[in-house]
C-alpha cells in the first residue's frame, strides 16, 4: 500500500479503555482519528484474566468517559463476566473507528507529523497516541528453560483455573496482585501451594469501618499527581498492593496462608540441577508488607482525628505466623511440585516507536502523557499522571486532557485518505 493514499489526522494505537477513552473526547471535538489495534478492542481484559478475576478496587471507581457504573452495588467488585459486559457497553457505546489485526511495527516523525508502518501498509498522521499501555512482554527468566521438560511452566496472563493444571504442588513465583490472588484461588481450591515472594506491598480491605479505597479517595490521594508525590516518578516502578475483592473483599494475608499449610519462601534465584534456589529474604518480605499495611492504616487514622470523624476504633495488625527459618533451597522431584506459574510482571516493549523519547530503562519520558516530540502523546500507563492513569478510575482524565492538547496543536485542517476538509481550525484551548 502507498502510505500516500491514506492518511490522518490522528492514529491512536492501541483499542484498550484508554485509547477508546480518547476516542469518546476526539469525537466530541470533531477531529478525524483512526485506532489501530493489533488484537481486537480490550483485548487485554477478554484474555488476561483468570475465570475468578475480579476488581481489587470498588465498583465506583469504574468511571470512564460517558459510561460510570451505575449498578446496584458501588462498593462491591464485579467479576470477570460482569466487567466485560460493562467494557462491552462502553466499546457499543464509543463507537470509535477501530481496525481491529493491524500491528504497529514502527512509527517515525516525518516533515509534517509521523509515518507508521503497519502490518497492512503504510499511514501517517498528524499526531499519534501511544495507548498500547505499558505491560508488553511477559516475563520469564532465562534459566526457566532448564526446568525439567515434564514441568508444566506458564505465565500468569495464561493461567485460567485450579483445573487448568495437572495434579501436584504448584509453585507461584511472585505476590504482587496477580501472583497473591492466583496462589489463593489454588490455595482455596485445595491445591498444594509453594509460593516464591517478593517485595509487593499489602493493604487492608477495611479499616474503621470502611474500604481503605473509600479512606484514601477522601484524603485526596487518588488525584495527587505524579510530581507532588514523595517518590516522584520513582512511583511508576513500585509494585502494586496486594488485596482482593473476592467474596466481597478481605485483606490477603500470606502469613494466615502459612498457617493453612502454604509453603512461604524468599526469592526465587534459580536452579542447581534439581534444586530450586531461594534468597533467605521470606521474613524481610512479610515485615515489610505489614509495615507498608499498618502505615497505610496510621495515615487514616490521622485523618479520622484531623477532621474529628467517627468511626470505629483504630487498630494494629500483628503477625499471626512467623517463618521458623530461611529456607534457601527445595529439591523439585522430593517436593511435588508439577506446574509453575510466574507471577512477575510484563516487561514494557516501544521498540517499534522510533522516537527519541525514551529514558535508560525503556520508558518514555513525559509530562502528563505529552512528550518532548511535538504531536507525539502516550496514554494509559501507570501513574501517567495520578495512581489512576491506567486504570478505570483515572484514565478519562488522562484522555480529556490529551484530547485538549491535541485540539490545541492543530496547525492544519485534518488530512483524511489524502483530501483536506475543507473546515478552519479552531483556536487552541486553554487547559
Amino acid at each position: 500500500m502507498d502510505w500516500t493514499t491514506e492518511e490522518h489526522e490522528v492514529v491512536i494505537v492501541g483499542a484498550g479503555q484508554a485509547g477508546l477513552s480518547l476516542s469518546y473526547y476526539l469525537q466530541q471535538r470533531g477531529i478525524g482519528h483512526l485506532v489501530l489495534e493489533k488484537h481486537r478492542p480490550l483485548h487485554v481484559w477478554r484474555e488476561r484474566r483468570w475465570d475468578s478475576f475480579c476488581l481489587v478496587t470498588p465498583n465506583w471507581q469504574c468511571r470512564l468517559p460517558g459510561w460510570e457504573y451505575t449498578g446496584d452495588d458501588p462498593h462491591g467488585f464485579m467479576k470477570k463476566e460482569q466487567i466485560l459486559d460493562w467494557l462491552a457497553g462502553f466499546e457499543r457505546h464509543v463507537a470509535a473507528p477501530v481496525r481491529s489485526g493491524v500491528s504497529v511495527t514502527r512509527v517515525r516523525p516525518v516533515d509534517d507529523g509521523f509515518e507508521l508502518q503497519t502490518s497492512a501498509g503504510m499511514l501517517r498522521a498528524g499526531q499519534v497516541v501511544v495507548a498500547s499501555g505499558g505491560y508488553h512482554t511477559p516475563i520469564v527468566p532465562r534459566w526457566a528453560e532448564r526446568l525439567p521438560a515434564g514441568l508444566v511452566q506458564m505465565h500468569s496472563e495464561q493461567y485460567r483455573s485450579p483445573a487448568q493444571l495437572p495434579e501436584g504442588a504448584v509453585l507461584v513465583v511472585g505476590c504482587g496482585q496477580s501472583g497473591a490472588q492466583i496462589a489463593e484461588d489454588l490455595h482455596l481450591a485445595g491445591r498444594r501451594v509453594v509460593l516464591a515472594t517478593g517485595n509487593a506491598p499489602r493493604c487492608a480491605r477495611f479499616y474503621r469501618g470502611r474500604d481503605v479505597v473509600d479512606w484514601l479517595a477522601d484524603m485526596g490521594y487518588y488525584d495527587m499527581p505524579v510530581h507532588e508525590h514523595p517518590l516522584r516518578e520513582g512511583v511508576r516502578d513500585n509494585t502494586n498492593h496486594y488485596v482482593t475483592g473476592r467474596d466481597g473483599g478481605r485483606d490477603i494475608d500470606l502469613r494466615r496462608f502459612a498457617l493453612e499449610g502454604m509453603q512461604l519462601y524468599g526469592s526465587l534465584l534459580g536452579l542447581d540441577g534439581s534444586t530450586l534456589q531461594f534468597a533467605p529474604d521470606l521474613r524481610e518480605h512479610l515485615d515489610s508488607a505489614d509495615r507498608t499495611y499498618n502505615g497505610i492504616n496510621a495515615s487514616i487514622d490521622a485523618f479520622i482525628a484531623q477532621r474529628g470523624l467517627v468511626a470505629p476504633p483504630p487498630s494494629v495488625y500483628q503477625p499471626v505466623w512467623q517463618p521458623e527459618g530461611e529456607r534457601t533451597t527445595l529439591d523439585l522431584q522430593a517436593s511435588g511440585i508439577t506446574s509453575v506459574v510466574w507471577c512477575i510482571g510484563f516487561a514494557p516493549d516501544f521498540g517499534w516507536v522510533d522516537v527519541p523519547v525514551f529514558n535508560g530503562r525503556g520508558q518514555p519520558a513525559h509530562r502528563r502523557g505529552v512528550s518532548s516530540q511535538p504531536g507525539l502523546y502516550f496514554l494509559g500507563l501507570p501513574w501517567l499522571h495520578t495512581w489512576g492513569s491506567g486504570r478505570f478510575s483515572g484514565v478519562a482524565r488522562d484522555a480529556l486532557y490529551l484530547a485538549e492538547r491535541i485540539e490545541g496543536a492543530r496547525s492544519r485542517p485534518p488530512i483524511i485518505r489524502g483530501f483536506l476538509l475543507a473546515e478552519s481550525v479552531p483556536p487552541p484551548r486553554i487547559s
